[in-house]
């Protein structure tokens, strides 16, 4: 049976104001099952339809010459639906990337993502660990994720290490592995009452066998017990 299937998400934008001006700039998706990912991503660069400031540029890498040109969400739209399907979506802030995505949404006339799909690690985090930092980055630090390959934010690589994040916040690489005892996986087995044979099975003694220790017995002065077992291994009664 197939297990839990979600989707870790990322978006970077032009900026903050998912409800102004602000757009898109690119989508990164990396598909778990059961907590941990099977190596199925979608990725998109998305042409914003205007220009990325300079202090964007600085945070993401990605300026207005590289964009221009790369496909309009709407030429995006129905192959990351289609990926996501219905599952649920995991993101660090939400709110944020939720706003992005369904302003997106409603710019090309598709159906909005309800916000029950929703899963918030930063939430997740507060609650986990109140009072502690929960970025992203200082959530890597505390799980020992490595940061090494990520020199500026963006969204495929972001999603990756927040999968690992997600991971550490389910409980750790040994409950995606099911090594926690649950009362779905228990299965108790009744105890089964021994039951006799209908028929004895046939003696595996050889005549010759059974002359020669009822030769012995009678020989060391015999025994009921013994006579009796052997009439039983013979079949009679």
């Amino acid at each position: 049976m197939a297990g839990l299937r979600e989707i870790v998400f990322d978006t970077e934008t032009t900026g903050f104001d998912s409800q102004g001006a602000d757009r898109i700039t690119e989508l990164g998706c990396i598909e778990l099952i059961d907590w941990l990912p099977t190596g199925e991503q979608f990725h998109a660069y998305i042409d914003p339809e205007r220009d990325v400031p300079d202090k964007v540029v600085q945070i993401t890498g990605l300026t207005t010459a590289f964009l221009r040109g790369k496909p309009k969400f709407g030429e995006r739209a129905d192959d990351f639906l289609e990926f996501i399907g219905d599952s649920p979506l995991v993101a660090h802030n939400a709110k944020f990337d939720m706003g992005f995505i369904n302003a997106e949404l409603r710019r090309v006339r598709k159906d909005e993502i309800p916000e029950h799909r929703f899963i918030d690690t930063l939430a997740m985090a507060n609650k986990k660990y109140p009072g502690s930092p929960a970025s992203l980055d200082a959530l890597c630090k505390r799980f020992d994720i490595s940061l090494s390959d990520r020199d500026k934010h963006g969204a495929i690589i972001d999603s990756e290490l927040l999968a690992r994040v997600y991971l550490e916040l389910r409980g750790g690489r040994e409950r995606s592995l099911g090594l926690e005892p649950n009362a779905e996986q228990v299965e108790r087995v009744a105890p089964q009452s021994a039951h006799g044979r209908p028929s004895p099975l046939p003696s595996l003694l050889s005549a010759a066998e059974k002359s020669a220790h009822e030769a012995f017995m009678a020989e060391s002065g015999g025994s009921e017990l013994w006579d009796r077992v052997l009439r039983r291994m013979d079949g009679r009664r």
